[in-house]
């Protein structure tokens, strides 16, 4: 099997899972108990704390530990949102954003606020003027994603963060696909709150991380107890909170030289493209991607379709988000970008990954010839 859909998830890296196996065993303590057990568990999630703290450039008061990046986004938005609601009620946010931000967004709309959806140009990227101009005095949160999750395609969030400073509001990115991707570190975007998630770099599932810089103001969403700074309460994932820690250590201490050769993979697989297949274009091509990340439209025939085929080949790919396969309408990210439906039907996701080779890459784009062929000869059968 060759897997190229590791922006939807990544396989659980061995140092990873050998380093949560005790806490699945024998130290599987509460770490808010006061015996043996509990302190075991507790210096475990403090240790972890530090560790993440150190590969992300932050302080460990700053770590939140969170369920997934879903809900470390909802407590960055809902959080900020409620903390401030007696300054403002506007937010302001782009059209490309994961739906769990785009979601979550649209919720507070219901509860009062207003939420401003910036446009991105043909290459998918923000352009700061309209974001100046769209920043009123009202405006509390401005949330924008580092790398789009569909394109790969980044977000000059210190550029964002620099304006959003100068104007005194608070700004959240979403780092589920651009940390340990990128050589850039989570506290060093500038940006008060990031969110990035463990299994997106080879950490198990059920973790994630919210970065809140000191004296961000931000409200609890999920209450309870004390934990996590008072901020997240519920009983710690001890376990996955270790080998997220070990995984990020990997991740960021690889992350120049593995992304150098996932971009040259990247690379050859899209010149392959280009020159093998006829009526293919690359989106977000002209845009700094994270290395890993190819998306490219087919015309003329459905992009489910070749993700079907593939996947009889032996290659896993997808057409998009992975939280959006139950949704037949376009991908938003693309139509947002310019592309009309049909283009954006036809469109699908490579991500590459560590266990990823040039033989991978060659028998995909074999295969991809073979398959587009046979499907657009199907597809001007059906259309006489």
């Amino acid at each position: 099997m060759i897997y190229l859909d590791h922006n939807a998830t990544t396989p659980l890296h061995p140092r990873a899972l050998a380093a949560m196996l005790p806490y699945l065993r024998e130290r599987w303590g509460n770490p808010s108990s006061p015996h043996r057990f509990g302190n075991e568990a507790k210096a475990a999630v403090e240790n972890a704390r530090e560790s993440i703290a150190g590969s992300i450039h932050c302080k460990p008061n700053e770590i939140v530990f969170c369920s997934s990046g879903t809900e470390a986004d909802n407590l960055a938005l809902r959080g900020v949102a409620r903390a401030l609601r007696s300054r403002g009620n506007h937010i302001v946010t782009t059209a490309i954003e994961h739906h769990a931000v785009l979601n979550t967004s649209k919720t507070l709309e219901s509860e009062g606020y207003r939420v401003t959806y910036l446009p991105v140009n043909r290459d998918g990227i923000v352009q700061l003027d309209a974001l100046e101009a769209s920043l009123e005095s009202d405006t509390i949160l401005v949330t924008i994603m580092h790398a789009n999750n569909e394109t790969g395609v980044v977000q000059p969030i210190e550029e964002i963060a620099a304006l959003t400073s100068r104007q005194g509001v608070v700004l959240h990115t979403d780092a589920v696909q651009s940390a340990g991707k990128l050589p850039q570190r989570p506290g060093e975007l500038g940006a008060d709150l990031v969110s990035f998630s463990g299994h997106k770099l080879y950490g198990p599932k059920g973790i994630a991380v919210l970065y809140v810089r000191e004296d961000t103001p931000i409200s609890p969403v999920i209450t309870g107890g004390e934990h996590e700074h008072g901020l997240r309460a519920g009983t710690e994932n001890v376990a996955a909170i270790v080998g997220l820690a070990e995984a990020a250590t990997i991740a960021f201490e690889m992350s120049e030289t593995e992304g150098q050769r996932l971009r040259a993979l990247r690379d050859r697989l899209e010149r392959q493209v280009v020159s093998s297949i006829e009526r293919v274009k690359i989106n977000g091509a002209r845009a700094e991607r994270v290395p890993n990340t190819s998306n490219v439209s087919f015309y003329g025939i459905d992009g489910e379709s070749i993700v079907l085929a593939l996947d009889v080949c032996g290659i896993c790919v997808s057409t998009g988000s992975a939280c959006s396969t139950e949704n037949p309408e376009p991908s938003h990210v693309l139509i947002a970008m310019g592309l009309d439906a049909q283009e954006a039907q036809g469109s699908i996701r490579m991500s590459l990954g560590r266990e990823t080779r040039e033989q991978d890459i060659d028998f995909t784009v074999s295969a991809l010839v073979d398959t587009v062929e046979r499907l657009r000869r199907i597809s001007s059968v059906r259309n006489e």
